[in-house]
């Protein structure tokens, strides 16, 4: 099985999987297209990678029971895919308290709003394999528990429950 945990950036992605007792592979995507130069370029006015979608799909072909975690997870083949999600005045605050320069951590707030990532997943995997988490409120520990849920089959689906429309 491939799991893909995804959200904006800013949602607890990489702290709610740390904490999983999963009994598969642990990919953090972002550490990998740096380690691995899957990426096509760099985009200096944003400071991040532009990441190769298809050496990714590469990288991990093969790898069975993996769980990839990335804002970008959801462009990749999954069997099902966990979108965390973030009231966008935290997602702000947080991304901001990591020292994201205030107009990215906006844009981001802005994307989360507008369901951007819950979007996109959808529309790729179908709302038969997306699972929607709002981590607003919720520890990562709490997180962790809702992704093992996911991962452990006692959670149906969900798509288009959180509503952050109200941001804009």
């Amino acid at each position: 099985m491939r799991v893909a945990v995804t959200g904006t950036p800013g949602t607890g992605k990489t702290t709610a999987v740390e904490r999983l007792d999963a009994n598969m592979d642990v990919v953090h995507l972002n550490d990998v297209i740096g380690e691995e130069g899957l990426y096509t370029e760099v985009d200096e006015a944003r400071d991040s990678k532009v990441a190769d979608l298809d050496a990714i799909r590469d990288w991990l072909d093969g790898r069975d029971d993996v769980l990839v975690e990335s804002h970008l997870a959801h462009h990749l083949d999954a069997d099902r895919v966990v979108v965390l999600r973030c009231a966008p005045g935290e997602l702000e605050r947080r991304l901001v308290e990591r020292g994201e320069p205030a107009a990215k951590a906006e844009e981001n707030a802005e994307s989360e709003a507008l369901d951007v990532v819950l979007s996109e997943a959808v529309q790729r995997h179908g709302r038969e394999s997306v699972y929607e988490v709002d981590a607003t409120d919720r520890s990562p520990d709490e997180v962790a528990d809702a992704i093992q849920a996911v991962l452990a089959g006692e959670r149906e689906p969900s798509a288009g429950d959180v509503d952050f429309t109200e941001y804009l």
